[in-house]
């Protein structure tokens, strides 16, 4: 049987839940099989998911609900959902505690780091140094917008090299790392575009859309590889 991944859902809109088709592309063509984890409220349910599947992509989406990581809303906060969020970091949290693969993309690296008692900026502006736009606004989304440079030996630099140019989708970034957490990628202005668990075999966060690159970037392909490598 192909290596089962499961692919958490992005959002919620009238009354239907939804995952960007490029994820389950991007989890195919790499050669795993591509399964759709839609809310429960359930903590059975949730750890069935963690049996059912050997590996997990966590997918983009809108904001977070910044009281799940000690904050009061700012003027920058975009649109939220606290039932979604909590689903998102209920699930992430037994999947770490199952030590299963994960491959965690832009709000999904988020969630990673709020699920590991970190905190994230509310939007850029909030930041006390200057940054560029991250925010694109290419008509396509596999079209790059700035260049991220990758530690060395991290899992990143591993399948990526030393930097690579990325697409940009995002308001909102790391701030305070969370606990076991190590930074892996980072942008020019300082943002973080990557984080990574080191005690685990596989745990990658990316704060761009490599799902979205691989026609224009095929390199992006190798982190689809590696979660469906690791997750064997």
């Amino acid at each position: 049987m192909k290596t089962r991944i499961g692919i958490i859902i992005c959002g919620l809109e009238n009354n239907r839940q939804y995952v960007t088709d490029a994820y389950i592309q991007a989890v195919k063509s790499a050669g795993g099989l591509p399964l759709v984890l839609p809310l429960v409220k359930s903590k059975p349910t949730i750890l069935e998911y963690v049996t059912l599947c050997d590996g997990f992509l966590f997918c983009g989406g809108g904001d977070i609900t910044p009281l799940l990581f000690g904050e009061s809303p700012s003027f920058g906060i975009g649109n939220t959902d606290i039932t979604l969020d909590l689903f998102q970091i209920r699930l992430m949290k037994t999947v770490l505690s199952s030590q299963k693969p994960v491959l965690a993309i832009c709000r999904g690296m988020q969630i990673l780091n709020v699920a590991c008692n970190g905190t994230i900026y509310q939007d850029l502006n909030e930041t006390t140094f200057d940054t560029m736009n991250h925010m694109q606004a290419s008509l396509s989304r596999k079209d790059i917008s700035h260049k991220v440079v990758f530690e060395p030996k991290s899992k990143l630099h591993q399948l990526l090299g030393n930097f690579a140019y990325t697409n940009s989708y995002h308001h909102q970034a790391i701030h305070h790392l969370g606990k076991d957490l190590v930074v892996s990628a980072f942008t020019g202005d300082g943002i973080i575009e990557g984080i990574e668990m080191p005690s685990r075999t596989f745990v990658v966060g990316v704060q761009w859309h490599p799902e979205s690159m691989l026609e224009s970037a095929p390199n992006m392909k190798q982190l689809f590889h590696a979660l469906i490598y690791y997750s064997k």
